[in-house]
């Protein structure tokens, strides 16, 4: 009689990219690009930032966006908690050099608590947990794009000395390779959005092969220079110790904190998941930019919380639906949605058919 072989439990879910960039850190650390190699990984680096910037840009529906404003309570205690909790509990951790963090992995962690929310995770986890998933549309994407240029500006303010921030040539790189992608985007949604939605399948391999070549890039550069034997397996457990009370920290505080702002259950699900989280693939390509060739280390914190958020939130949303009461189902559009602000339950698929978190 064949033994089944052993299934991880459908609470830990190990997301299949995680298992990619993995796999291209090996990559990076078993054949690294030297010399000639370098310069071209570096180019195509740099061109699949812009490119992935204007497909973001290409994609948001400024209709979308501006309707989604009305909601702007939720949406500023979302930003509040990405762009000043998350750095001022980052700057606390500063106490925790040399003893517990090297300089090296500190800077990493200081820039997790930087980058925007994530959009598609924080999508999926209100979804299965029978929240308001119109407000974590607009509150992902909105955090997106505020992140485009607030991250690098808190960069420049926190993370000078500390192998990050700004000089002259970093401002333009973010100009280049950040801003000016997106808004052409933005420009030419009219005539490409067609394509793009038609399409979306296929450009998703895009994003996220854009992303596996930043990452494969900064690792390379790293393994170059030997900055890899900095870092011992005893900090890498510190590192993710800290990472942990980091995110229960901030879970709890977006919960209990939009409970005592007056908001209604729907909403306040849809700011713990899009509060709490960070997105791996807006810090990924804004590390390549603001940390150049140190980017492989500053990027390691970052992957790590990705993986443990997309842990912990899915336990979370299963616990928060299975407490739901049974809701009944009604014909509804998306535009009739808590995107305006409406108290109403959002009519969402259950845990089976939710979309799977990604990257975003």
């Amino acid at each position: 009689m064949r033994r089944a072989l052993p299934k991880l439990p459908s609470w830990l879910p190990v997301d299949g990219y995680i298992l990619a960039l993995v796999g291209t850190v090996a990559l990076a650390a078993l054949l690294p690009a030297r010399g000639p190699a370098a310069t071209v990984a570096d180019g195509a680096s740099t061109g699949a930032v812009a490119l992935l910037f204007f497909l973001y840009g290409a994609r948001l529906s400024t209709r979308e966006a501006l309707d989604g404003l009305r909601h702007w309570r939720l949406h500023l205690t979302v930003l509040a908690c990405t762009f000043v909790l998350f750095p001022v509990l980052g700057l606390a951790a500063r106490g925790l050099v040399p003893y517990v963090l090297p300089p090296t992995l500190y800077t990493g962690l200081l820039f997790l608590c930087l980058v925007p929310s994530t959009v598609q995770s924080s999508i999926a986890f209100t979804s299965i947990a029978r929240g308001n998933v119109a407000a974590a549309i607009c509150a992902g994407s909105f955090s997106s794009i505020v992140g485009i240029v607030v991250t690098p500006l808190l960069a420049g303010l926190v993370l000078h000395g500390d192998g990050g921030g700004f000089s002259a040539g970093s401002l333009v790189s973010i100009v280049c390779q950040l801003l000016l992608p997106f808004v052409a985007g933005q420009l030419l949604r009219r005539w490409v959005g067609g394509f793009i939605a038609r399409h979306r399948k296929a450009l998703g391999h895009v994003d996220r092969g854009s992303i596996l070549l930043v990452v494969y890039t900064a690792f390379s550069a790293g393994m170059v220079q030997g900055i890899w034997h900095q870092v011992s397996p005893l900090r890498l457990l510190c590192l993710l110790g800290v990472e942990a009370v980091l995110l229960a920290v901030m879970l709890t505080a977006t919960s209990y904190g939009a409970k005592k702002l007056g908001f209604p259950r729907a909403d306040r699900i849809a700011i713990t998941f899009a509060g709490s989280k960070k997105s791996l693939a807006a810090g990924l390509p804004m590390a390549s930019v603001l940390f150049g060739a140190q980017a492989g280390l500053a990027v390691l914190p970052l992957m790590l919380f990705h993986q443990m958020q997309l842990m912990v939130c899915a336990v979370l949303a299963k616990r928060c639906a299975a407490r739901a009461e049974p809701e009944p189902r009604r014909e509804s559009s998306p535009a009739a949605t808590a995107v305006g602000g409406s108290t109403d339950p959002v009519p969402v698929p259950g845990p089976a058919t939710a979309p799977a978190p990604s990257a975003r």
